[in-house]
């Protein structure tokens, strides 16, 4: 699969979740759910990978992890969080930079219209 292809079925799966829990419910429980329905439709899911740092040319493992990754190239951070600000981004961004990704979706449940909780972020976009 393509990371558009990959995407949208992600987005669909989010989408259905929302719509079954709405928001209010702690972020692993959300976590949880979409790594199971994404499974289930066939994807290869990661759980809780670790981001492992490297600086100056040192492979640091430091406790970073990412919430999902799918397919080994789509990074999903689910939160559930009041939005979506600047430090999620950049958090994301930096986990795609470790793991030499590209493509990355922040998903805050947290929203009444989860399609107004969903922010694609690219990697050298």
């Amino acid at each position: 699969m393509d990371p558009e292809e990959v995407i949208k079925v992600i987005i669909d799966e989010t989408i259905n979740i929302h719509k079954k829990l709405g928001p209010g419910s702690l972020e692993k429980v959300y976590q949880t759910c979409l790594a199971y329905r994404l499974k289930k439709r066939g994807l290869f899911v990661e759980v809780e990978k670790p981001v492992p740092v490297f600086f100056e040319e040192v492979r640091m493992d430091c406790g970073h992890r990412t919430d999902l990754v799918v397919e080994h190239i789509v990074v999903v951070d689910t939160k559930s969080i009041e939005s979506i600000a600047l430090l999620e981004i950049c958090q994301l961004l930096t986990y795609l930079r470790f793991l030499e990704l590209r493509h990355g979706l922040i998903l805050n449940f947290n929203s009444v219209l989860m399609k107004h909780g969903i922010k694609r972020v690219i990697r050298g976009y």
